[in-house]
């Protein structure tokens, strides 16, 4: 029972304390007047009672009734219930009645005229009571007021003093009528369960004014938390909004400040920093602007204001929505039938009190289902004398699947829920509404998730308990009280409020408190019971069934490994581990992984060996690599005993545990994972004491898993409950006692195992230093670096312990301090005595000291265990002659931006990250290793590049695994397109590294040449290295001069003892050479080092020597072949030859960079050319260098003219500057020099010594060559050549060429064409005007210099071979190649190529003088050559191509390819990489015209920079020699070691493999090629793109492993066993070219194993493909059907462009084909044509093209022709064919069939003949002739002389041409 009031009290305006503006109340009266012993008198009523301030008003209001909630200091709630009218304010001087109508009597005073403005002043009645009911207060002060009102005769004392005395039953839906004594009577009910709160209609009337919305978000503002204010201008409505945002929130309770009222007087509450739950009337709402962390909900206007810097979490969707709709269901359910065209008539919503209950059955259901299973989380810790419980938040957030959700963690931290865990832990209790919903419902909930009619069923079934829980009583009794008659408040003469008498009051209290005193004491029967758990979470939680399934996998694969492991399966465990690893990022895995490892525990122990113990803790700490510190999921709880259980033995006595390598994760400081581990094993030994002592029952539910023990414990918890108040006061002490001892037995072993993981292995070492990040244990092998949480736990819990004095202390005082802390908490709530406490306190430091001093034992043993697992470091293969420089450095090769060998999207496994080791050796950086997946670790990959190639170098930090520290790793890459991206492995000092980055710098720039690979072959590596000790760091030009004098030296001892002959005298000209500072002042070079290597100007040492090698030079010979002048005839020539050799450079006094011997026009004298190389930049004046054979046009080089520069003087040769003398000369000179060579063309004298166009035009008609177009040769195909060619060159206007990169036809011819074109550099040739009286014309063009290829071949290499992976590759990839520009350069210098190809096939002659001469002018003029001339399209021929243009005419290969220190700055430019890339793209379009393969072009690519030989050294012949290189290659000492020349070697290579040799080759003679230029023709070198892991680059042919043939060898030994042939190819893993099946080679292989058995001398492969040709040839001549031998070369002689790559014209353009197809297709083209055995003809071939006969034959008609021996003479029709090249012939004109070919090409001679037997006898004799081939003569007889003339002629032309 209890009382219905406490107090009641009067309180009135007080007008002494008027003055000051707001007035204040006073309390007149309180009843009783000395306090309640149990319920002291609440302060500061008088402000509640007027919250707005006590203020007089002019006119009387309507008495007001309101509610305000005071809560005192046990935070005890006081309902306080003001009834407020209005009285007259005393006058201080008499006043008689105003004659208003609102006058008042008033006692004791006489009348007097009252002043109108009289004022009314506030008075209240006020009852304090502690039960809220409302209504009941407002009856009985109203009672009171009408009493006093209307003058009723009761006493007002009795009333009060009953009203006072009234006792009512808290709950139990009790119903009490009560009277006050005044003939009234009231029916008070009260709620059944006093648990659930009474809300009326307060929640319905929330919703109404705020909205679903508002309210959802001041409802999580509530839990999460926030400052809410409600503002009103109705008391009544703020007091019930608050009440109704608390009964939202059952069963949760608001414990924050808590007031529905606040006085205006106390308005800085609302600054406090708690949160609080406030009303406020709306006259302060300006007050409340300036909060900015207060949740604003305006009653009145409806709305919710969210400052910008609060942020509410929401509930967690799907709940969110769920919530939302329940809503709208309840409040509005016409907006389900708003849209059916008949809508029910009948829907309406419930009553307010109805709607309210609904409404609060909707967020009871809420929270049923965010607290579902929140019992299996609860840990009791003590049942005696008091239960204790706690509840495991990360446990529960970790099993809901909500630890990201904000909302549920706040709320869960919040302090609602921890009154909540307290209030309705405890296990046996009485229950209410909320605990059966929980534990009964939830299923139901989830069930009828999603359908609306039963949900709805379901809130209103709870709607009806709830509000029968408020009115258990349905038909309540009539009220009857008596009210005050209507405006009885406005009547004039009200008198005040009486006086009471306080002792008539307090004499009835008095008299009731005696009453109750001598009643019995009315016993509540509580109905106590066990809380039932309800089911657990992960019954609740459904989970997805695919998921699961994989799972299922995953798990097996888990259960496998580990069992492999404790089998010792050491290779199985490996294999499977990575899937392991990767498992472990799924919850149910790691699980699996913990359970598993607890069967392998026997009695707390299980010793492994050290690979075991390596992978469980490798396991293990990839188990606790993705736990948060919270460990929600129970991982690391889990884990906690198996590390205090794993451990390996290190020496006798000393074991290293798991803990000490699992240390590093966060999770082991977190100070909440310590204290629910404590509480769930206090727990278990708390339910284990019960269970053992009585409760036997319950033993079979041990083994059943988690939930079904948690539960047992509060059952058990329950159950003791329950019997603790029957039991003896021993009893209960004894098990106090025992659940005492039992807390204080686990702290210690806490205490323990908080110091195994949190010191350190090493404690000598201060962790207060160490970098965060975890551990690197993937890399760890048995010397485990272990660092311990510990210093980060001192950084965050301790900021006074210094980091100065790194003493071992640290560690052990910091964890000290962590431990200690902990043991306070965990004791003080679980009630540890205080003795044992402190015992604690001292035991804890010895504990950690005995742990370290063990710890130093086994820190002690584990380092000198030897590391394990690391795989053995495999050698690389070397070269002979090729030596370490450093062994190997153990690193990992990480994958780089290429997709292949890392896996991924590619597929195939990652074969990177490998790990192995970097090797550097004279010659190249090696990485050999294995790759890390267990997958493909049996294979090797290598990957490396010659040290000489090697372009950048810089450092990164790379984390080479998962789970480890970043490592230093360095990047290396190569201009042979070739990353090596290593990170060092962790015991690799850095100062090994940087050693490593310092030899390697030492050998990629070496002092000198002489310090290349090439040079110091053969040598210890040491003398490479270190420079001679003698010269104090000489300067580099002295260093030089020394290297040359001594070169000097050499090489005039080597030539004198090797002198062979002496060949004819030479003039001297020594006399002529310049003095050396002249020669200075000239040759203006671009850089230092070029000068410095000048010293005299002329070569002393036996000159006839070195002329006698000079003429052994290979171009020399090529000079006899273009029929340029020999050198024996030199001296005696007739002058009828237009060139000769000139030896005026043999001493290389003229042109350092320029070859001995040149060929020089026949009448120029020496001496004016010594003249006119001035004019010339580094002194290169125009020489020829290729002749065409056919149009005798000459192709010259040279270097661009000088500008302003030093010799300024010279403009171009057109415009003589005037000036000294001399100048003039030499322009003359140079005019000169121009003109000899214009004369020495056949066709100038003609037309008056003018090139007209009659001059040409015929040479032209007949000019034979092949477009990369499909088009008649016979056309006109040369370019519009006027002097636009240079600027269209320069890429300004193309519309001439079309579409595909060919020149257009001409539009017209101009008149004249120039002798000679000089293509000349734009910007050197400003200001030159075409001169009409010269012969020569200038081309001015635009080109890119060698700063636009460098940075070109930065970005190409960079987009070929990119550093990381970018997000999108293919676009990445060719997004980049665009923007390196490397193919538009191509581009260039194939169009400017084939330009020069046309002007010298119509006839003229071009002298090419760009830059200096040796860059684009030698990629030019290589270009032009092997275009124009097939000889330089075979092996031989493209040798002597680069040794001419390249190395004799002195290309700067030292220079371009930075070989030395000096050019370390200038860096790497690649003109030759791109000269042979150019060769590569015609070599692409024109498959068949050459003799090597792509494989030869990609040798020359890798070596040219690779140092290996020393052909590509140095920058010139001059340089050559002067070292001694040049002609030692002819020297006895050949065969003394590795070859030197790289033509050696590809020689020697090609006789043993036809790896060079292009299958493909079957030139046609004379062919002139014109490659397309566009850039959609041109091809991206696979060069740059392949690799070769498994064996390196294969240039290096005797490292890789096999030769070619046997690569397949152990496949084809097997004979029984039907073993598959095939072999699986990785891209990057296996070198294509050597495994793919290629007929001709595995034919040349069985003939060579056929030999090898029949015990024959193998052939040369070569031979052997000679023959077989050869015979096929003869075959292909006979009729019938083809042999196999026809068949087997039918692969190498199809003519693959031809029958393939037939190229398409762009329609409209004419032609409409190329005749490019061969007449030997014939006889190979495929023989699926029709009838197996027939053979199509050439001619089917071409009708099939319909192609008018004049196109394709050059001449034909009707020849007698003798048949073979013994073969009568018959007429046949020939046809002569320029293009093909050949001589057909056909039974008749109109026969398509071709009878017979006979090849020009196999012609020896034609001459007249005789007639023989049979032959016609109408013909003139002279009309005979014959063809005499290499294999036969063929008799040929025409109608007449005339004819047999003219055949003749044609034939011979065609013969001369090729």
């Amino acid at each position: 029972m209890a009382r219905l009031a406490d107090y009641f009290v009067l309180v009135g305006y007080d007008p002494g304390k008027r003055g000051s503006g707001d007035g204040q109340g006073q309390i007149l009266q309180r009843f009783p007047e000395k306090d309640w012993e149990d319920n002291p008198f609440p302060q500061g009523i008088e402000l509640f009672c007027q919250p707005s301030g006590w203020q007089l008003f002019p006119e009387r209001n309507p008495p007001t009734f309101f509610v305000a909630v005071l809560t005192d200091i046990n935070s005890e709630r006081h309902y306080c219930a003001c009834f407020t009218f209005w009285e007259a304010v005393e006058s201080p001087q008499p006043q008689s009645h105003a004659r208003n109508g609102e006058e008042e009597e008033e006692e004791e005073e006489e009348e007097a005229p009252v002043q109108p403005a009289q004022l009314f002043a506030p008075k209240s009645l006020v009852l304090v009571s502690r039960l809220d009911h409302a209504e009941v207060f407002r009856n009985s002060l109203g009672l009171i007021y009408t009493i006093y009102v209307d003058g009723l005769s009761v006493s007002l004392e009795n009333v009060i003093g009953n009203l006072l005395t009234c006792t009512i039953p808290i709950t139990g839906g009790a119903q009490r009528t009560i009277s006050l004594g005044a003939g009234d009577r009231q029916v008070i009910q009260t709620p059944i369960n006093d648990s659930l709160p009474v809300s009326s209609c307060s929640v319905a009337l929330l919703f109404r004014q705020l909205g679903i919305t508002n309210v959802l978000f001041l409802f999580c503002a509530a839990l999460t938390e926030h400052k809410i204010l409600f503002l009103s201008s109705s008391y009544q409505r703020l007091t019930d909004a608050c009440r109704a945002l608390l009964a939202l929130m059952f069963p949760l309770k608001y414990s924050f400040t808590y007031v529905p009222i606040l006085p205006a007087q106390l308005l800085e509450v609302l600054s406090t920093p708690t949160p609080f739950i406030i009303g406020v009337h709306s006259i302060f709402q300006s007050e409340t602007q300036e909060l900015l962390d207060v949740v604003i909900a305006d009653l009145d206007g409806g709305t919710v204001n969210v400052p910008e810097c609060v942020h509410i979490s929401l509930l967690p969707e799907p709940l969110l929505q769920q919530t939302r709709e329940a809503l709208s269901m309840v409040l509005d359910p016409e907006l389900e039938v708003a849209d059916l065209a008949f809508p029910p008539s009948t829907i309406s919503a419930s009553s307010l009190k109805m709607q309210d209950k609904e409404i609060r059955a909707v967020f009871l259901r809420l929270f049923a289902q965010l607290l579902q299973g929140y019992r299996w989380c609860l840990h009791i810790i003590r049942i005696h004398p008091e239960p204790v419980i706690r509840f495991h938040k990360a446990a529960f957030l970790g099993q809901r699947g909500l630890t990201e959700d904000d909302f549920l963690t706040k709320v869960l931290e919040g302090m609602a829920f921890a009154g909540f865990v307290t209030e309705r832990g405890a296990p046996y209790r009485p229950i209410d509404l909320f605990d059966e919903l929980v534990a009964y419902e939830v299923k139901r909930m989830k069930a009828e998730e999603g359908n609306k009619q039963k949900i709805l069923r379901h809130i209103k079934e709870l709607a009806e308990k709830l509000y029968k829980n408020e009115n258990p009583y349905p038909a309540v009794t009539m009220h009857k009280v008596q009210k005050p008659t209507e405006g009885c408040h406005l009547r004039l003469h009200q008198k005040p409020f009486p006086r009471l008498d306080e002792g008539t009051v307090q004499w009835i209290i008095d008299q009731a408190t005696a009453k109750l005193q001598t009643a019995p004491p009315a016993v509540k029967a509580e109905k106590k019971c066990m809380v039932p758990s309800g089911p657990p979470i992960a019954a609740i939680l459904e989970r997805n069934g695919n998921a699961l399934a994989n799972s299922a996998r995953r798990l097996e694969v888990v259960r496998n490994c580990i069992s492999y492991v404790f089998e010792n399966k050491m290779l199985e465990a490996k294999k499977l581990f990575p899937a392991v690893l990767r498992a472990m990022k799924g919850r149910a895995a790691r699980h699996c992984l913990t359970q598993e490892l607890h069967l392998h525990v026997q009695q707390n122990r299980a010793v492994l060996d050290h690979q075991q113990f390596d992978f469980v803790i490798r396991m293990m700490n990839c188990c606790l690599q993705d736990c948060t510190a919270m460990d929600e999921h129970g991982i690391a709880a889990a884990l906690l005993p198996l590390v205090t259980a794993f451990c390996r033995k290190l020496s006798p006595g000393i074991t290293q545990f798991a803990y000490s390598c699992v240390q590093e994760h966060v999770v082991w400081t977190n100070i909440q994972f310590w204290e629910a581990m404590f509480y769930c094993d206090v727990q278990n030994h708390i339910r284990a004491l019960y269970l053992d002592s009585a409760e036997e029952n319950h033993t079979e539910q041990e083994s059943a898993e988690e939930p079904q023990e948690a539960k047992s414990a509060l059952e058990i918890a329950s159950e003791q409950l329950r019997l603790w108040p029957t039991m003896s006061r021993e009893k209960q002490q004894e098990l106090i006692q025992k659940e005492e001892s039992t807390v204080f037995s686990q702290a210690i072993h806490y205490a323990n195992r908080m110091s195994y993981l949190l010191l350190p292995l090493d404690t000598s070492k201060n962790r207060l230093l160490r970098s965060s990040g975890l551990g690197d244990v993937e890399s760890v092998s048995n010397s485990f670096v272990t660092n311990s949480i510990a210093g980060s736990v001192a950084e965050s819990y301790d900021t006074e312990s210094g980091f100065e004095d790194a003493e071992s202390s640290d560690v052990a005082n910091s964890v000290v301090r962590f431990i200690n802390r902990f043991v306070d908490k965990v004791c003080t709530e679980s009630g540890v005595t205080n003795e044992h406490l402190k015992g604690l306190h001292v035991m804890i430091p010895d504990i950690v000291q005995m742990h370290i001093e063990t710890l130093d034992a086994v820190h002690r043993e584990s380092k000198r265990l030897p590391p394990i697992q690391k795989p053995k470091l495999l050698r690389p293969n070397l070269l002979l002659g090729e030596e370490c420089v450093m062994e190997g450095l153990r690193v990992y090769l990480m994958p780089d931006g290429r997709e292949e060998a890392a896996g991924g999207s590619v597929g195939g496994p990652p074969l990177l990250p490998a790990e192995g080791a970097v090797f550097l050796t004279t010659y190249r950086i090696i990485f050999k290793g294995t790759p890390t997946d267990p997958l493909v670790g049996e294979q090797v990959v290598i990957r490396s590049f010659p040290i000489a190639s090697l372009t950048k170098e810089k450092k990164i930090s790379i984390q080479a695994q998962a789970d480890q520290f970043i490592q230093e790793g360095l990047q290396l890459r190569s201009c042979t397109f070739q990353l090596l991206k290593i990170a060092f492995d962790e015991e690799v000092a850095s100062d090994s590294a940087e050693i490593f980055r310092k030899h390697l710098h030492k050998l990629r720039y070496p002092q000198h040449v002489r310090g290349t690979f090439a040079f110091t072959v053969g040598q210890s590596p040491k003398q490479a290295m270190q420079p001679k000790a003698k010269e104090k760091n000489p300067s580099l030009r002295t260093l030089s001069k020394n290297l040359v004098k001594n070169a000097k030296r050499t090489i005039g001892r080597q030539y004198v003892t090797r002198k062979k002959y002496t060949p004819p005298a030479w003039e001297q000209r020594g006399s002529q050479h310049f003095p050396e500072d002249n020669e200075d002042e000239i040759s203006v070079s671009e850089e230092l080092d070029r000068s410095t290597l000048t010293p005299s100007s002329t070569m002393r040492p036996s000159e006839k020597m070195t002329m006698t090698h000079v003429v052994e030079r290979a171009c020399c010979r090529d000079y006899q072949r273009l029929g340029l002048g020999t050198l024996s005839s030199s001296l005696t020539r007739s002058k009828n030859e237009p060139f000769r050799i000139s030896t005026v450079n043999r001493m290389y006094a003229i042109c350092r960079s320029y070859p001995g011997l040149l060929i020089v026009p026949q009448s120029i004298q020496d001496n004016t050319i010594q003249r006119i190389s001035r004019c010339y930049r580094q002194s290169r004046f125009p020489v020829v260098c290729w002749r065409n054979s056919r149009t005798k046009a000459v192709l010259l080089r040279s270097g661009g003219l000088h500008g302003k520069g030093v010799v300024g003087l010279f403009k171009s040769q057109n415009a003589p500057t005037p000036g000294p003398s001399q100048a003039d000369s030499t322009s003359l000179e140079q005019e000169k020099y121009l003109q000899a060579i214009i004369n020495s063309m056949p066709h100038y004298s003609d037309a008056g010594g003018r090139n007209t166009l009659s001059g040409f035009t015929s040479a032209h008609m007949s000019s034979a060559g092949k477009w990369g177009s499909i088009r008649a040769s016979g056309r006109m195909s040369s370019y519009a050549l006027n002097v636009e060619i240079g600027s269209r060159l320069a890429g300004k206007d193309l519309l001439g060429t079309q579409h595909n990169g060919t020149p257009a036809e001409p539009s017209f011819l101009r008149q004249h064409r120039a002798s000679l074109y000089i293509i000349g550099d734009k910007s050197q040739l400003k200001g030159v005007k075409p001169d009409p009286l010269q012969h020569w014309e200038v081309v001015p063009i635009e080109v890119f210099d060698v700063r636009q290829v460098k940075a070109s071949f930065k970005k190409l290499m960079k987009a070929c071979v990119p550093g990381c992976p970018s997000s999108d590759p293919s676009v990445a990839y060719l997004r980049s190649l665009e923007e390196s520009e490397w193919l538009s350069q191509i581009h260039k210098i194939l169009q400017i190529s084939v330009l020069v190809v046309e002007l010298l096939d119509t006839g003229s002659s071009v002298l090419v003088s760009l830059e200096d001469g040796w860059d684009i002018t030698t990629q030019v003029v290589s270009l032009v050559q092997l275009l124009s001339d097939p000889y330089y399209r075979t092996l031989e021929g493209f040798r002597l191509l680069v040794e001419k243009e390249w190395l004799s005419f002195g290309h700067r290969f030292s220079h371009r390819g930075a070989q030395t220190l000096a050019g370390q700055s200038s860096g790497f430019a690649p003109i030759f990489l791109q000269f042979l890339d150019c060769v590569h793209q015609i070599h692409l379009q024109f498959p068949m015209e050459f003799e090597f393969s792509q494989y030869y072009l990609k040798f020359l690519s890798y070596h040219y920079i690779s140092n290996r030989f020393r052909t590509f050294l140095l920058d010139s012949d001059y340089e050559r020699i002067e070292l001694g290189l040049l002609y030692e290659e002819k020297g006895e000492r050949k065969g003394q070691q590795v070859s030197k020349s790289i033509w050696d070697y590809i020689d020697r290579l090609n006789k043993k493999a036809p790896i060079f040799f292009n299958y493909l080759y079957a030139p046609e003679d004379g062919e002139v090629l014109r490659p397309y230029s566009n850039i959609s023709n041109l091809k991206v070198w696979d060069y740059y793109t392949e690799e070769t892991l498994s064996e390196g680059p294969s240039y290096d042919w005797e490292l890789v492993q096999g030769q070619p043939e046997p690569v397949e060898e152990p496949d084809r030994q097997d004979t029984a066993a039907p073993q598959s042939k095939r072999r699986i190819i990785w891209p990057c893993y296996d070198n294509r070219s050597r495994v793919e099946p290629d007929a001709i080679s595995k034919l040349l292989e069985e003939l060579h194993n056929l030999e090898m058995e029949l015990g024959q001398v193998p052939e040369r492969w070569k031979d052997t493909w000679d023959k077989v040709k050869a015979s096929q040839r003869t075959e292909g001549r006979q009729e019938g059907s083809r042999t196999p031998s026809s068949l087997l070369m039918s692969s190498g002689l199809s003519h693959h462009r031809r029958s393939l790559g037939v190229y398409l014209q762009e329609s409209g353009v004419g032609s409409t084909l190329n005749l490019s197809l061969d007449s030997d297709t014939s006889s190979t083209s495929t023989p699926s044509s029709g009838k197996p055995g027939a053979r199509r003809s050439t001619s089917t071939l071409y009708s099939q093209f319909q192609m008018s006969e004049s196109e394709n034959r050059s001449y034909e008609g009707s020849l007698y022709k003798k048949g073979a021996f013994m073969k009568p003479w018959k007429p046949r029709w020939f046809v002569l064919d320029k293009t093909k090249h050949q001589l057909r012939y056909y039974d008749s004109r109109m026969d398509t069939e071709c009878k017979g070919v006979i090849d020009l090409a196999d012609v020896e001679s034609i001459t007249p003949g005789t007639p023989t037997m049979g032959a016609p006898k109408t013909v003139d004799e002279k009309a005979f002739f014959d063809l005499k081939t290499t294999k036969r003569v063929y008799n040929f007889c025409a109608q007449d002389v005339q004819l047999a003339q003219q055949w003749i002629d044609r034939i011979q032309s065609c013969l001369s041409d090729a």
